[in-house]
């Protein structure tokens, strides 16, 4: 692995120390022996890195450790300031920020054995989880109460809950349902000291001193390790429709998505938006004929409730608004099969382009809503200066877009390695003048933490320092995310 850790800072200049034989046999009475990877080079890799590719962003542990309960991640943590050793908590490692990757080495607080669904509370709408949960284990659990989990981003089927509390994630239902922090009512917190700390609890209300629970929120692994959380749950919908709607253009596409909630006074469960590059390639890499000849742009709609006349009545309500707002034509599906099937484009997008070069650096950025037609043009110069592919798709009802830097497969990594941090930097300007910022969902994490300044006052960022400093004041849990060094 390189040595280079955030924003090129040399991991040889951190202040921590080394892990040392006494401090494995002090993890191994803490754990038990067969929960410490140590000395097993190969074993690592697992834990070096997330979803983010480039062998950049990889960085080793020294050590990977597996708790089980809150206590034993307390004395981790008081070990770990005794010694000064970095630790970095991670779940499923599906991030897309290398908010999970130990970029100063150290310990790998693997959380995967804490995966219990610890209470089902029907009378009170909760379910109390362990960190290491897949997300969509807890519906498959509650289903049969006839309650949902409404918060969970787009890879459901394989993040951890511990990760989406800590990203404050987010995804393609938040439009309707909201993100990861709407939801949460209470957590079990190990500090980075090693406290143990309660906040809030099954309460829907609670405005009893400062909201530390919603600070942990989204923190990003660095106040806190969750080791018990408590959700807020909503009554299972039983009718559901997807509706796939091209347009011509960029700008009829987004320009209908306000008029379905402002004219036909419909909140959407998800819509979804996808470019003519974004459309093309998928539906190419699913040998599937486009939707229609002449599309520009195509927004996916979902919409859900309680009874089918319901669904009915509002995806009706869009299809009449999208045809007066230029579409070209309008899909239905309300069938499980067909929703499927409509889906499986939007739901291939990544892949589809690591097909063509998985090269890539998928971003997270967020304009408002009326500026997405004014940041095409911006993507499409970017493409030509450069010479790179810039997909655009995602979540058009809360403007979060996933514009993909690809590289062309022509394209030599020498000129991709030596342009890249340029071309993110222009992406990101871009997306400040049009009043947008870097992150609606993946987070900061070591991908992004020089680009900070770009989005956010140093007075800012200095309160943010303070902060983690009174959480944290040796710098020992998750060092070198969010922060530019």
């Amino acid at each position: 692995m390189q040595s280079i850790g955030p924003a090129g800072q040399n991991i040889a200049e951190h202040p921590y120390r080394t892990i040392t034989p006494s401090i494995i046999a002090q993890l191994r009475a803490i754990v038990g022996e067969p929960y410490v990877i140590f000395g097993n080079t190969d074993a690592m890799l697992d834990y070096a890195h997330d979803e983010v590719a480039g062998a950049e962003h990889a960085h080793s542990p020294e050590a990977v450790v597996k708790p089980a309960t809150a206590a034993e991640i307390s004395a981790i943590m008081r070990l770990a300031n005794r010694e000064r050793v970095p630790v970095t908590p991670r779940g499923a490692g599906s991030g897309l920020s290398c908010g999970a990757v130990p970029v100063f080495g150290g310990i790998l607080l693997a959380l995967e054995r804490m995966n219990r669904i610890l209470e089902i509370d029907r009378e009170n709408m909760v379910v109390v989880v362990e960190p290491g949960v897949v997300t969509n284990d807890i519906n498959e659990a509650i289903r049969e109460y006839g309650l949902f989990y409404a918060g969970y981003p787009m890879s459901v089927e394989m993040c951890h809950i511990g990760g989406n509390v800590a990203e404050n994630a987010g995804g393609g239902r938040a439009i309707k349902y909201g993100v990861t922090g709407q939801y949460v009512l209470g957590l079990e917190v190990v500090l980075p000291t090693g406290e143990i700390v309660e906040l809030g609890g099954k309460r829907v209300k609670d405005v009893t001193g400062y909201d530390l629970l919603h600070l942990m929120v989204g923190s990003e692994g660095t106040l806190g390790i969750f080791t018990r959380i408590t959700l807020r749950l909503r009554p299972l919908p039983t009718a559901s429709a997807v509706l796939l709607i091209p347009f011509a253009d960029v700008s009829s596409a987004i320009g209908a998505v306000p008029q379905i909630m402002t004219q036909g006074h419909i909140i959407p469960t998800s819509v979804e938006f996808m470019d003519h590059l974004s459309v093309q390639t998928a539906y190419a890499y699913l040998e599937e004929r486009l939707p229609h000849p002449e599309i520009g742009a195509m927004l996916l709609v979902e919409v859900d409730g309680t009874s089918q006349d319901q669904v009915e009545a509002e995806y009706n309500g869009i299809v009449d608004l999208c045809v007066e707002m230029g579409a070209l034509d309008v899909y239905v599906g309300n069938t499980p099969s067909t929703e499927r099937r409509m889906w499986r484009p939007r739901q291939s997008m990544a892949e589809a382009f690591k097909a063509i070069c998985p090269v890539q650096s998928i971003e997270d950025i967020v304009v408002p809503l009326a500026q997405i037609p004014d940041l095409m043009p911006e993507l499409d110069r970017l493409s030509r200066q450069y010479e790179v592919l810039i997909p655009c798709y995602g979540h058009a009802g809360d403007g979060n877009l996933h514009a993909t830097v690809v590289k062309r497969p022509e394209t030599p990594m020498e000129k991709w390695e030596a342009e890249l941090a340029q071309i993110l930097e222009d992406l990101y300007r871009a997306v400040v003048r049009l009043g947008g910022t870097i992150s609606g969902e993946h987070g900061i994490g070591s991908k992004r933490a020089r680009y900070l300044p770009l989005v956010m006052d140093p007075t800012l960022i200095a309160l943010q320092r303070r902060i983690k400093r009174v959480f944290d004041p040796l710098n020992v849990l998750n060092p070198g995310k969010i922060f530019p060094p």
